[in-house]
């Protein structure tokens, strides 16, 4: 996957001279350190990520950790006090006044939490605008409006005032005015944070929704560490203006790495969070021939396995018994039919009921082919484990 935006030892020091700052922080020094002796501020203290392409990647922390100001800093509407930002391989801290107005304009857009639209302008003009400051003629960015006004649904709602629509609908406007300049890195900075519970649900499905259509390349920073999992492809989580975890959201919560990133998981969900290739039992290859298949989780064919046809579907199910006489090179049975299968990405909670029913399990993977095993005993273990888990330490 090709990473767009490659952030490399980020330091931001709220202070005209951060350099005494920057020296005691490459020495080791920590930001309660550099705020005691200096009484400079630390927002970013070597940060380095790679957000890919297409991705969704969640910036994740507590007030203060720096989550925000990373974000700020990307667009240089804070300017990092040392590192480099690469946007495709430039480095947006070396861009001069001109330069960075035309990445603005053309290159990142960003959604605020208080929606920051134009209260005396119509809903079309808000979504126009930022492509009013690129100069666009005004029949081109209106049909560009109308297009991503349809896209997230409020075309009903084009020539209204903002203040007639609800908060979910203002922050939609928000979400179409930044996906209307086809902007390359789109920074959503706690943008449903201030939405009521069930708004914020159905936005964070609005943007999933959307995202399967645009694929969007999305730096979204929030608090919240359920949003972080629902929406995320990756997670950064900060503290003290550090990076100390990044990863999937399934390998955070399997391995927090740390006390801190550990009490962010105790409440997750893990039935909802966790996929059946999470939990599956690998399978191998035990005989073939020109039109058939068997596979067992053990590669001498002890227990029960499958049967394949040659494109690797699933015909039916052996008992270990008929498995071992396969094996053995005498006539392989008729597979019993009773059997069930669940793609690689659905969720434990969707799984579970179908492991009660006493058949073997099968994994997919896109294509329809048996990738795994499903062994109930895995399943519940997996969205048991809670809590009460050891924190591993990297």
């Amino acid at each position: 996957m090709t990473e767009r935006l490659v952030i490399e030892h980020l330091y931001k020091i709220f202070s005209d001279r951060p350099e005494p700052a920057l020296a005691m922080l490459r020495a080791g020094k920590c930001r309660a350190d550099v705020l005691e002796k200096l009484r400079h501020v630390v927002g970013l203290d070597d940060v380095s990520l790679s957000v890919p392409s297409g991705a969704i990647y969640m910036i994740m922390g507590l007030s203060g950790s720096g989550k925000s100001t990373l974000a700020r800093c990307i667009n240089r509407l804070h300017e990092p006090s040392a590192g480099r930002i690469l946007l495709d391989g430039e480095d947006l801290c070396a861009l001069g006044d001109k330069e960075l107005r035309e990445v603005r304009r053309n290159r990142i857009s960003m959604v605020f939490q208080h929606f920051a639209l134009l209260p005396n302008r119509r809903v079309i003009e808000n979504v126009e605008f930022g492509l009013k400051l690129r100069r666009m003629p005004a029949a081109q960015r209106r049909r560009r409006a109308e297009e991503v006004l349809a896209v997230v649904g409020l075309s009903k709602w084009a020539y209204h005032m903002p203040h007639e629509l609800s908060g979910g609908m203002r922050q939609r406007v928000g979400l179409a005015r930044a996906l209307a300049t086809e902007a390359d890195i789109l920074i959503m900075d706690e943008a449903f944070s201030a939405l009521d519970p069930l708004i914020r649900t159905e936005m964070q499905e609005e943007l999933l929704r959307l995202q399967r259509t645009l694929n969007k390349t999305i730096l979204f920073i929030t608090h919240d560490f359920q949003e972080a999992l629902k929406l995320g492809t990756r997670i950064a989580i900060m503290s003290e203006g550090h990076v100390v975890r990044e990863g999937s959201p399934q390998s955070i919560v399997l391995d927090p790495g740390s006390d801190y990133v550990a009490a962010f998981t105790r409440e997750v969900d893990r039935a909802r969070l966790f996929d059946a290739r999470s939990v599956m039992t690998a399978l191998s290859p035990v005989w073939r021939d020109s039109g058939r298949i068997l596979m067992a989780a053990s590669p001498l064919g002890q227990g029960p396995g499958f049967v394949l046809d040659a494109e690797e579907r699933v015909l039916g199910v052996l008992t270990g018994s008929e498995m071992a006489q396969a094996r053995d090179g005498r006539a392989i049975p008729e597979p019993d039919r009773r059997f069930a299968c669940v793609s690689a990405s659905m969720r434990l909670v969707d799984v579970a009921h179908q492991c009660g029913q006493g058949s073997p399990v099968g994994v997919t993977d896109t294509d329809g082919k048996l990738i795994g095993l499903l062994d109930a005993s895995q399943v519940l273990a997996r969205i048991g484990a809670g809590s009460g888990a050891e924190v591993h330490h990297a």
